[in-house]
């Protein structure tokens, strides 16, 4: 019963992940493809967790969802969007 339960959240992860994935491909405004990606970056950390690495989930979850996430948004606001223009 268990193992069925964590191959049913495995599959929506994958499918969650896969969609945010395209979304952040679709998406023309940059703030929105970078929470996008952070999103996707949050889903495989919980995926790590699920997978019984909580080490690789932790560093995944500070460095790819916080960190990466905070940067990107720091250079889009200081650079022009050529909308402005």
């Amino acid at each position: 019963m268990l193992a069925t339960v964590q191959n049913c959240m495995v599959i929506a992860l994958t499918v969650l992940m896969l969609a945010g994935a395209v979304c952040a491909c679709i998406f023309k405004d940059l703030i929105s493809a970078v929470i996008a990606t952070a999103f996707v970056s949050l889903l495989a950390a919980l995926f790590f967790f699920l997978l019984h690495a909580p080490d690789v989930a932790m560093a995944e979850a500070s460095i790819g969802a916080a960190l990466t996430t905070a940067i990107f948004v720091i250079a889009i606001k200081k650079t022009a969007r050529s909308e402005e223009e």
